[in-house]
């Protein structure tokens, strides 16, 4: 990017982030999430760092918040409440900690870890043990006096405990610590304490329009009817003592504040990175099932005199960092649309991204469906969007944010002809899909002898895409039937086929030849046909004759399978071609064995699994559900009977808690199945 370039998207970021964050922190509104904020944010810092010389007093990266509004009365801060700049990686980690060392090489450090609490900043300010003043973090300078509203909360003390008599236990503070009961004079005249006013997800639950308990938080503290906040289960976390009462270390401004009487986290003292890295990962696994939401972890320089001597930077402290978890939304741009054809001739337009981080993935493409949805999301090329990952694994296009569009950005149309075999391309009436003409489209084939191998059809193992491309391209195979046709010898004489992996393929193809009526019906790739509606299938007709031979008609009459997906199966089979396709597969030694019985322990029943099985891979776990007469399925709703939490659970255990559906772990999953750890 030039530096003309640089200028102008930097004048257009500033612009889009300081509208967002005035809705976010003077308005209590939202119009994109906080993750996503955070990477247009990061986008700007990165783009200054590139062109220092373009970093302007009015940035973003140069303050800390909005105005305080003016229905409150303005309280300075004596101490500037400062931001924590953020880091992503480990790599970023050990970046920071090198350049602490080249400012202080002789020092040893040690780190103070906590979890990031995604609540609302506030100062409280206690005179002769009182408490005096609550206010905001505002301009970082000046906040809003909102202390009505937080003695509303049970959790901030009134009054401070007198911690003489508990703080003297050696057991509670760190040996370097040297506190002396006698020195103290308590109540103190004067006392700060920072922390974050937030919401359990419990408490949070139907609370709307509020979108997380973070804004929920915020919209209570800064409002000016104390009745409102006093309604609200809100909590405090200290987490900062500005107060001097001799502590050396960040650690033990922790236990004095437990002491005083607050709420605090334990924390962790980490000596090095990887003991830093360690306990982020820990806290990452915990997340989902902490009762209030967390961000990532905040990382302090442990020793105040090391911490203090490193100074301010910008808007942060440079002896503090942020380490976030990977967001489950980013911002990015749209490089380019293309369009790619599936096996069934549908031609689908898919976004070309810079590559970013979502939910610990590198996204660099993600769909777009059809043309109405571009047409809805409004997306050109060239555009920044918000990207997310749907369902926890499928980048998926949430938002376009226009404000950031230059000029230069392109409208994308469907082709007219197929980008691959040139043929022309329809839209059939009725429908949302654009479709290639040519029924021997290269690619067509392809994709469906992909679909073909794949592990819910005939799982041919070692069968990849590259060997397939091979494959056709020698004329050794030209439809699906072909492949049971094989050789050893038609193998060994292409290139690069070793005698080991030629004899390898073979055997795995022979091995699949005996396949259940529901995966030989998905194996054929019939359009709306997936695994469920083929398991279907397979249970309703004894054999592949009467598949063939039901009528539109009686197809529709079968549960789950409506006029859409009646008409495409019974299309399907009226097609020559396709019933040549069927006998020869049969004439080329494929057995159709008899489709197993299903039990009836978990009819009726829809589970979603989010996570990773020990003991079950996903495409088990699914097979073993339908099979007791259950159903899988990929998404969360109100009809989900039960979600199955792995290892590491994404944002399904959040929704499920919304609304309401039965979470199980893999024990109690494993003995719905009946099966033995």
């Amino acid at each position: 990017m030039t530096k003309s370039e640089a200028k102008e998207r930097i004048e257009k970021l500033k612009k889009a982030i300081n509208h967002h964050r005035y809705l976010y922190h003077v308005l209590d509104r939202q119009e994109i999430s906080d993750a996503a904020l955070d990477s247009l944010k990061r986008e700007l810092y990165l783009l200054e760092q590139q062109y220092p010389e373009l970093i302007a007093p009015d940035s973003p990266t140069q303050r800390v918040a909005g105005k305080p509004l003016k229905g409150f009365k303005k309280v300075e801060h004596a101490i500037l409440m400062l931001s924590i700049d953020d880091i992503f990686s480990e790599k970023e980690l050990h970046e920071w900690e090198d350049y602490l060392k080249r400012l202080e090489p002789d020092k040893t450090f040690e780190y103070f870890c906590e979890q990031k609490i995604d609540g609302f900043s506030v100062s409280l300010i206690y005179k002769d043990g009182v408490l005096s003043i609550g206010s905001t973090r505002g301009s970082g300078k000046a906040g809003e006096d909102v202390t009505q509203n937080l003695k509303t909360i049970e959790s901030i003390p009134l009054n401070l405990r007198n911690p003489k008599s508990e703080i003297l236990n050696p057991k509670q503070i760190s040996n370097s610590f040297e506190f002396r009961a006698s020195k103290l004079e308590f109540p103190p005249a004067l006392l700060e304490v920072r922390g974050e006013v937030y919401m359990d997800k419990n408490d949070f639950e139907g609370r709307k329009p509020f979108a997380n308990p973070r804004n929920l938080a915020a919209g209570s503290i800064r409002q000016l009817d104390p009745k409102v906040a006093a309604s609200r289960p809100l909590k405090f976390m200290a987490w900062d003592l500005i107060t001097d009462f001799g502590q050396k270390k960040h650690s033990e401004e922790h236990q004095i504040l437990k002491q005083l009487g607050f709420k605090t986290e334990e924390g962790r003292i980490c000596q090095d990175t990887a003991k830093i890295t360690g306990y982020w990962q820990e806290i990452a696994k915990k997340r989902e099932n902490l009762p209030h939401q967390i961000d990532g972890v905040v990382i302090s320089v442990n020793q105040n005199a090391l911490f203090e001597r490193f100074g301010v930077v910008g808007k942060s402290p440079r002896g503090i960092r942020a380490f976030k978890f990977s967001p489950e939304q980013a911002a990015t741009r749209v490089i380019d649309i293309k369009t790619q054809v599936g096996r069934t001739g549908v031609l689908t337009p898919v976004a070309v991204l810079e590559p970013t981080e979502v939910g610990g993935v590198i996204i660099s493409r993600a769909t777009l469906h059809n043309e109405d949805e571009i047409k809805r999301l409004g997306i050109k090329i060239g555009d920044t969007v918000i990207v997310g990952r749907a369902g926890d694994v499928i980048p998926d296009i949430i938002k376009v944010l226009p404000e950031l569009r230059t000029g230069k950005e392109k409208e994308f149309r469907m082709p007219s002809e197929c980008p691959v075999c040139g043929s022309k391309v329809i839209r059939p009436e009725g429908e949302v899909r654009h479709v290639c003409t040519n029924s021997k489209c290269s690619e067509v084939q392809r994709e469906n002898f992909c679909h073909f191998v794949s592990r819910p059809a005939f799982d041919i193992l070692g069968l990849g895409p590259k060997i397939i491309d091979k494959l056709i391209e020698e004329g050794l195979i030209f439809n699906q039937a072909d492949i049971f046709k094989l050789k050893y010898d038609d193998l060994l004489g292409l290139k690069r086929f070793a005698e080991k992996s030629a004899k390898n393929i073979i055997d795995s193809i022979q091995k699949s030849k005996e396949v259940s009526l529901s995966r030989f019906i998905y194996a054929l790739g019939i359009l709306h046909v997936g695994e469920e509606t083929a398991f279907s299938l397979a249970q309703y007709f004894a054999s592949l004759n009467e598949l063939k031979k039901s009528s539109k008609e009686y197809l529709e009459r079968i549960p789950d399978i409506g006029k859409v997906v009646a008409k495409s199966i019974y299309s399907w089979f009226q097609s020559k071609i396709n019933q040549k396709l069927a006998d020869d597969l049969l004439e080329a030694g494929v057995k159709i064995t008899a489709q197993p019985k299903i039990g009836k322990s978990l009819a009726g029943k829809t589970f979603v699994l989010t996570g990773s099985l020990e003991s079950l891979s996903r495409n088990e776990a699914h097979k073993k559900i339908r099979m007791l007469g259950g159903s899988p399925s990929s998404s969360i709703s109100k009809e989900t009977d039960y979600l199955v939490a792995g290892n590491e659970p994404g944002l399904k255990l959040d929704k499920a808690d919304k609304l309401g559906v039965k979470v199980i772990g893999e024990n109690e999953f494993l003995t719905m199945l009946g099966v033995r750890r």
